[in-house]
């Protein structure tokens, strides 16, 4: 080797990537849970209607419906969802699953 420094450089950028890279897979797989807890499911959509009692009908890429209720955290995006719902634009969805099969939406964004 005839430049030890330039190797060593080299390498240290590329150990420095390697961490960067790890600690963005870890917060890609674990920062949802610990946002919206391990309990939450994901659903994605258009938000087709928002109700006088902040519930809304949200139309999956299948083509399915479902109904949500909002919860204190979703009723403060109000103006976010109206706006999806206006723009019709990709919605997502956090919840948790209730009694009687109501979904009660925990984050909207």
């Amino acid at each position: 080797m005839s430049f030890p420094r330039i190797t060593a450089a080299v390498f240290v950028l590329l150990l420095i990537g390697c961490f960067a890279l790890i600690g963005i897979g870890t917060v890609a797989l674990v920062g949802p849970d610990m946002t919206h807890s391990v309990m939450a499911d994901h659903d994605a959509g258009t938000i087709m209607n928002i109700g006088s009692d902040m519930s809304f009908t949200l139309m999956t890429a299948n083509g399915r419906q479902v109904n949500f209720q909002c919860s204190d955290r979703c009723k403060a995006s109000l103006g976010h969802m109206t706006r999806h719902k206006f723009e019709q634009a990709h919605t997502d969805v956090y919840y948790v699953e209730e009694a009687n099969n109501i979904f009660l939406a925990l984050d909207v964004d």
